[in-house]
């Protein structure tokens, strides 16, 4: 059977830490990059591992960074995972089974069960988030500095079905505290490198956009109130990325006789689209074939 390398790479992660090394006992090797920890994330992870490596802080760069912990594997097959990440003894089982014959497959999707706020998230856009994080040694590596970008392989690829465990946000103040700091103001750059052509109605529409990607069209709304405060969040998560992009843009002012007009347009389209959701959801739930078809025709839901 192959032999696997668990690459973990980490940033003041003592709260998380331990609990990912233990998930790696069955691994033949562990490497841990730190990236300047201020905490006792290197104290920890050596009681697990001899393999610590330092590298410089740069959140920004975090998963470009994590190609340096890769070149340190000594096995043909790593495992890339976070710090607040575990994998469950089904999950190691499973990959020992796909990793005992070859079959051409370069790297493997791992399924990822989300939880947050206390919560494992069902819906909402977290899952079943598959993550590209076992691979062939020399056939996967990051080449963009951009938060939360896939691995990029060569060769084929193929899907578990065990989930690797994410203790994604644990307050509201961690998801404010990086979306503020690392992802939004990342996502801003990412937007203007494509080409993004600045419009201040975007203020609006990134926002409600997102809202009813996420309460809608991925489910939130089946997670209850999770559902409802995620999406929220992540609204204001793509509020701040236009925020962002408005500060690159060094506070542009708009001079329009219209903007007030435009600005109220904006606002009941977004109303529109958000309660034709509620509608089309509502619609959804009627299982009376004739009652749906009078629904349509009235467009009219009974409360």
């Amino acid at each position: 059977m192959s032999k696997i390398t668990a690459v973990i790479s980490a940033f003041n992660e003592e709260g998380n830490i331990e609990r990912c090394l233990k998930s790696l006992e069955f691994a033949d090797e562990i490497i841990v990059v730190d990236h300047e920890s201020s905490d006792n994330t290197t104290a920890i992870a050596k009681k697990y591992t001899n393999k610590v490596f330092s590298q410089k802080n740069n959140q920004a760069e975090i998963d470009l960074q994590k190609n340096f912990g890769f070149t340190k594997a000594s096995n043909n097959w790593i495992l890339c995972i976070d710090a607040d990440e575990e994998v469950s003894p089904e999950l190691a089982k499973e990959i020992k089974t796909v990793l005992k014959g070859e079959n051409g497959i370069n790297g493997y999707w791992i399924p990822r069960k989300n939880i947050i706020f206390g919560k494992v998230i069902e819906h909402t856009g977290w899952f079943p988030d598959p993550q590209l994080r076992l691979f062939r040694k020399g056939k996967g590596k990051y080449i963009k500095a951009h938060v939360h970008e896939h691995l990029q392989l060569e060769g084929e690829s193929a899907y578990l079905n065990t989930f690797l465990i994410h203790h994604n946000y644990d307050t509201v103040s961690q998801f404010i505290r990086r979306t503020v700091d690392i992802y939004a103001p990342n996502e801003a750059k990412d937007y203007l490198d494509k080409g993004y052509q600045f419009d201040y109605l975007d203020a609006i529409r990134f926002p409600v956009k997102e809202f009813i990607s996420r309460f809608f069209a991925r489910e939130g709304y089946k997670d209850g109130l999770h559902g409802l405060m995620l999406s929220i969040l992540m609204a204001f998560y793509h509020f701040m990325i236009f925020a962002y992009i408005w500060e690159k843009k060094d506070f542009i002012e708009v001079n329009s006789s219209t903007f007030l007009q435009e600005t109220e347009t904006e606002v009941k389209k977004a109303h529109r689209d958000i309660m034709s959701w509620f509608y089309n959801e509502k619609l959804k739930a009627i299982k009376n074939p004739v009652n749906k078809n009078l629904q349509r025709i009235l467009k009219r839901i009974p409360r």
